[in-house]
């Protein structure tokens, strides 16, 4: 009997490509599309770190709008209202990574729960998921907002174990970011790291219990007796 019992996911970086927005950041800023993304997004976790260590959450959608700012200033790129409000919106229609829809269907058939548990927000996770069409893969979509801390705080790790009624030992849980998964790790889930770029782990004193390069792998190590 597998003492896996259901599948958490990040969401940014992991079932989704944040820079899929590179495209609408080139189309405002040619050339500069794939700079502006980079910063954007370390901009934006290091802003979610930083808050939780303030004792001062505000949505993710703040903290995306403010790494925009700051990449922007720091370019030297003007930046308008108009501007800011499409860049903002594309982190609404991010783009799934191309195996996702179908490892979802074919992990769905393995009679597991799948939810997500992301830093973004019930809003902004709805519209993200939405948009690609995957909801009807996901029992839960669960939010930092809920307790009001980002990841890798304990305490969102927790929100997933309250809701699916389950021990962190009876939960896998998928995350390309290593922080993240060390974080998850360290809470006690089984994770699986999802390691697309060939990356180095993260020294934080935890290691995945797997490393797959996409999620299409993750059907076969699950049917195998990886749960």
């Amino acid at each position: 009997m597998s003492d896996t019992q259901a599948i958490v996911f990040d969401l940014y970086g992991t079932l989704y490509d944040v820079h899929s927005v590179v495209r609408q950041c080139d189309a405002l800023y040619p050339g500069r599309g794939a700079e502006i993304s980079a910063m954007w997004r370390q901009k934006q976790l290091e802003y979610t770190w930083l808050r939780s260590l303030m004792g001062q959450y505000i949505p993710f959608e703040q903290a995306t709008r403010d790494a925009l700012v700051y990449t922007c200033r720091h370019l030297e790129l003007r930046l308008d209202e108009e501007a800011c409000g499409k860049l903002c919106d594309a982190y609404l229609r991010l783009s799934p990574y191309p195996e996702v829809p179908d490892a979802l269907r074919r992990l769905k058939r393995l009679g597991l729960p799948l939810a997500i548990l992301s830093n973004g927000s019930v809003f902004s996770m709805d519209r993200v998921v939405k948009h690609s069409g995957l909801q009807e893969y996901f029992s839960h979509l669960l939010s930092v907002e809920t307790v009001g801390v980002f990841k890798p705080d304990p305490r969102v790790y927790t929100l997933a174990c309250r809701t699916l009624g389950l021990s962190p030992a009876r939960i896998l849980f998928i995350s390309s970011n290593a922080w993240d998964a060390a974080g998850a790790r360290h809470f006690g889930f089984k994770v699986y790291w999802v390691n697309r770029r060939g990356n180095t782990f993260d020294e934080l004193g935890a290691a995945p219990d797997a490393v797959v390069e996409g999620l299409d792998a993750l059907p076969a190590l699950l049917e195998g007796g990886g749960r």
